[in-house]
């Protein structure tokens, strides 16, 4: 048994997600991420002083409180001074480094009660001037979109989705299959919203109405569920200017804020406690593979996983495998065997969107409301990760 098979996790909170530039680009992460982590313990019915360490996923600092971010939440939600709070970066699988590293403080005794929290404002990145802090000489100077940062492979310079282009091409898969899965994002998203299966995760917060005063936000604002096949088919490839390209905005995740958080504790202190648990966290993978092909990753990640736990694919009863692009699931869907039916049935990063801070922790919760919804055992949570890495993590329904 995994050392981590001590670890529960339950009470997941997170913020609409906000498209690029709407309705939280003026909402600082730090608040964003505050009110979610007060969300989830409260859903816990857990007062913060019992809560010893906080671990929060971030990709991109933003505000102030930039490498300090994770201290400064952890203080504002109310955890003791006492209490220890750092920062995690794994790339598009950041989310899900939050939870795996607080669940490794609970494993190694070094804590009992955690909150796993991230988040992202990509709408607040800042252009970057290199030269001005030594003066620009003469001539003009270059501003930089810090979000080329994030977009970009170091090794290629290659866009992330240049990445996507190079594994459609290598592996022959067709962009009709590319939009018809990011029309099932986008159908299964709506589903979700209408049923009221996504607002089980959401915890609304006021926002500012543009007009001097505040509204309520309470639903994720990107996806499109009366988009058409049509009118995927009408767009035009994003990254590859030829025209050859299969990559589209369409077919793609979505750039979106948003901030999330999850109680990661140990069983023994959940019980302790009176916290009810909702998963057992198992075990985790994570995979090298070449960073052109980044999007290949979730197949060995899944692979590694499964063979560690003695599983196999059909073990497993749902799947969270990260839309960052279509192909990223049609090759995870080829490539393993993984049935349609049994991933992503309540739309993805094509649909909802993709900030790396909360998305591994949205679509943790996700599982884990699907599991207690549907009487299932176990589900595996998978992204690829820029820079050419494979994740995935394996729970077990407790409900």
């Amino acid at each position: 048994m995994s050392a981590l098979a001590k670890t529960v996790l339950t009470s997941g909170a997170r913020t609409p997600f906000g498209d690029f530039g709407k309705s939280l680009r003026d909402v600082p992460l730090v608040d964003m991420a505050v009110h979610v982590v007060k969300a989830c313990l409260e859903r816990a019915g857990l007062p913060p002083t019992h809560v010893d360490h906080l671990v929060f996923g971030n990709i991109a600092q933003v505000d102030h409180e930039g490498l300090f971010v994770s201290r400064k939440i952890a203080l504002d939600a109310g955890m003791p001074v006492e209490s220890a709070a750092f920062g995690v970066v794994r790339a598009c699988g950041t989310g899900s480094q939050a939870i795996i590293s607080a669940a490794a403080q609970i494993a190694t005794g070094h804590s009992r009660v955690a909150i796993a929290a991230g988040g992202e404002n990509f709408s607040r990145v800042p252009y970057l001037a290199h030269r001005v802090r030594w003066g620009a000489q003469r001539g003009p100077f270059e501003f930089v979109d810090g979000l080329d940062y994030i977009y970009r492979c170091p090794f290629t310079r290659e866009l992330m989705g240049d990445t996507a282009e190079n594994l459609s091409e290598q592996f022959g898969y067709q962009r009709k299959d590319m939009d018809f899965w990011a029309l099932s994002s986008q159908q299964r998203a709506g589903a979700a919203m209408s049923s009221g299966f996504l607002a089980r995760q959401i915890a609304p917060m006021e926002v500012d109405d543009g007009k001097n005063g505040k509204r309520w936000f309470a639903q994720d604002e990107f996806p499109r569920p009366q988009i058409t096949l049509e009118k995927l088919a009408s767009l035009k490839p994003a990254f590859r200017k030829d025209g050859k390209g299969l990559v589209t905005a369409g077919n793609s995740s979505g750039v979106t804020d948003g901030a999330a958080a999850m109680l990661v504790l140990h069983a023994d202190a959940a019980n302790e406690l009176e916290v009810q648990p909702e998963a057992r966290l198992i075990d985790y993978a994570v995979v090298g593979v070449a960073p052109e092909i980044m999007g290949s990753g979730p197949v060995p990640a899944i692979t590694a996983l499964l063979k560690r736990q003695g599983l196999s694919v059909g073990d497993i009863d749902y799947y969270e495998i990260n839309e960052a692009f279509a192909v990223v699931n049609l090759h995870a869907r080829q490539q393993l065997g993984i049935p349609h039916a049994k991933t992503n049935l309540y739309g993805g990063g094509i649909s909802l969107g993709h900030p790396p801070g909360a998305t591994g922790l949205r679509m943790t919760m996700t599982a884990m409301h699907h599991l207690a919804d549907t009487g299932g055992r176990y589900a595996i949570i998978s992204m690829c990760l820029g820079s050419g890495m494979g994740m995935a993590t394996l729970i077990e329904n407790l409900v």
